[in-house]
């Protein structure tokens, strides 16, 4: 017998369709049965009089896995962020992140999303990148991310961004498929100005997500240096496509009146904090168009390339940026203390500069109960 069809790869629509083709009678209920699985993450057949039969035939085509919760780590205060390690069906563990919003948790906290077990794309300052690509993940199992961190952890989150573990668009295909499926009315229903690619700029990944027409879905790129020489040492995909042609890729990219770039620069004290940074990256967002500079500053992982910037060092750059020209927008710190800020993810759960058990929460304000996640093995399902 096939293995069941997981709904969490599926729209509502090839839902029903499939349903059709394959099912003996019941395929007409498959917008309630979709709708509930999202609501509740799990198959719920009760009360729509499907016949014994049809019941049967729906239990045996499909199926809903969310993931299993084998751990989650937050930090203190009410602002703190959240991570959760997720356990694959094949044994990875991949990693998201909640992201509380000024003003408030719940719809105004934004969930990180991982795309890739691993990373390809060895960013110097990047934890994820030191692992090496192990493999994409399946629409699926990006959708049973935000899917388990709702039903399984109360992550009422808001907004998606794909800025976790992987490069998504090194996994366009899939990508985009979960995008669909996020902004399904009737599961999730994430309205496109609500989900975020970040990205490295990948040679002709920029022109294919256009080619894609999702003209309402927002996009950053990490830039992090505004020359070939500077980029090339901190982000080995500069090598192929160069900072002239990622301008150029960019700059064709718009496909609304309205849209703005975000520009993601890791602040990395020595490395690209200086005036001619910052008159470089302003020269970069000149060429592209409208941008927003995101200043984030750097989180020291499990092998630090430089210290963490202090704040004098953040304004100072922010600063220079603005006289520049430069819209910018200072990213706060969040997820450092429990290796989930951004760069950090994919870090080894222990060893002399990784994140050992305390770093990891499992004393003081970490690892801790909700509901009937209560450490390893925990939660539902199977990411």
């Amino acid at each position: 017998m096939e293995e069941p069809i997981d709904l969490l790869g599926l729209s509502s629509q090839e839902l029903g369709d499939v349903a059709s083709r394959i099912l003996p009678s019941g395929a007409g209920l498959a917008g309630q049965i979709y709708s509930r699985a999202y609501e509740k993450g799990l198959l719920d057949l009760a009360g729509l009089g499907l016949s014994p039969r049809s019941e049967s035939a729906w239990r045996e085509r499909f199926d809903l896995r969310l993931l299993r919760v084998l751990r989650v780590a937050r930090e203190g205060g009410e602002d703190g962020a959240e991570k959760a390690v997720f356990g694959l069906a094949d044994g990875g563990e991949i990693e998201c992140v909640r992201i509380p919003m000024p003003g408030g948790r719940g719809g105004k906290s934004t969930i990180c999303v991982s795309s890739q077990l691993g990373c390809r794309m060895a960013c110097a300052f990047c934890e994820t990148g030191r692992s090496g690509l192990k493999r994409n993940l399946a629409a699926a199992e990006i959708v049973a991310q935000v899917l388990t961190a709702r039903v399984s952890l109360g992550w009422d989150c808001g907004n998606v961004v794909f800025m976790g573990m992987g490069e998504c668009l090194d996994n366009l295909s899939e990508v985009a498929r979960a995008v669909c499926i996020l902004g399904d009315s009737r599961g999730l229903g994430f309205s496109m100005e609500r989900i975020t690619l970040c990205t490295c700029g990948p040679g002709g990944g920029i022109e294919a997500l256009r080619a894609l027409g999702l003209k309402r879905l927002n996009l950053s790129i990490s830039l992090n240096a505004g020359n070939d020489e500077k980029r090339d040492a901190l982000m080995p995909i500069n090598r192929g496509l160069g900072l002239s042609g990622l301008a150029s890729s960019l700059a064709a990219y718009p496909m609304r009146r309205n849209f703005v770039l975000g520009v993601n620069w890791c602040l990395l004290p020595g490395l690209n904090d200086s005036r001619t940074d910052a008159r470089e990256a302003a020269a970069f967002c000149a060429r592209v168009g409208r941008c927003l500079v995101n200043l984030i500053p750097y989180n020291p992982g499990s092998s630090p390339i430089a210290r963490a910037p202090e704040e004098a060092e953040i304004e100072r750059f922010a600063s220079w940026l603005e006289e520049e020209g430069c819209a910018v927008r200072r990213r706060t710190s969040r997820g450092g203390s429990i290796m989930a800020g951004c760069g950090q993810l994919g870090a080894p759960r222990s060893g002399p500069n990784g994140p050992s058990q305390a770093r990891m929460g499992l004393t003081g304000d970490g690892v801790y109960p909700r509901g009937d996640v209560q450490g390893e093995g925990a939660g539902i399902g199977g990411h």
